[in-house]
């Protein structure tokens, strides 16, 4: 991919991930977030190429073969991952991609462009994030459970991640703060530059 930066982001259900993906995107143009695939139907209300890619497990299974898909998991029978081609629309438009992906997905996607960066969202601890739980009231106790026990294993994950946000309740600006602070922290890596001491010249490389 050239013309930008890859950022991964995950975290545990309740960690606001998602919302902070929507508010840097809309503070930020210079930012695309990749639209995943999957083989699931499309449902009511829900727009092609905007919430999925929708296409047919057959297909799904085409791109697989044929090295299309950089990331994906099966669940309850359907297919969903990362199509190559968000990252070559990413590249064409020279912007940054936010990928928001499980942990599992970041590890491969992170053996294959080994410069992506990853980010992990949290809140503030497992008190705040049962709370958050249960107030979206999405979850049984059982399920609820089972997204506190998926933290820990999740969380495991987090030194081969190369930062945190925490994402404290009435902390949304904070947390998008903190992205951006990533962002412009990796656009001036000195190796984002390696021609500059020609161009500092006026000097051209071969």
């Amino acid at each position: 991919m050239t013309g930008g930066l890859v950022f991964i982001i995950s975290g545990p259900a309740g960690s606001g991930k998602g919302t902070l993906v929507s508010e840097v995107l809309a503070r930020d143009d210079r930012l695309m977030c990749a639209v995943s695939a999957t083989s699931r139907p499309i449902l009511k209300g829900e727009t092609d190429g905007v919430n999925y890619h929708y296409i047919t497990r057959a297909q799904f299974e085409e791109k697989i073969a044929h090295g299309e898909v950089l990331e994906y998991t099966e669940y309850c029978g359907n297919y969903y991952g990362t199509l190559k081609s968000e990252f070559e629309r990413a590249g064409a438009l020279g912007k940054h991609l936010i990928l928001e992906i499980e942990v599992d997905g970041a590890t491969q996607i992170k053996k294959k462009y080994p410069g992506a960066i990853l980010v992990m969202v949290t809140p503030p601890n497992a008190a705040e994030q049962k709370k958050r739980l249960i107030e979206r009231g999405r979850d049984t106790e059982e399920s609820m459970q089972r997204r506190l026990t998926r933290a820990e294993a999740e969380l495991d994950f987090l030194p081969s991640y190369d930062y945190r946000i925490c994402n404290a309740s009435g902390g949304l600006d904070r947390a998008a703060d903190d992205f951006f602070a990533i962002v412009r922290a990796e656009e001036l890596r000195t190796c984002r530059a390696p021609d500059f001491k020609a161009e500092y010249f006026g000097k051209t490389t071969r």
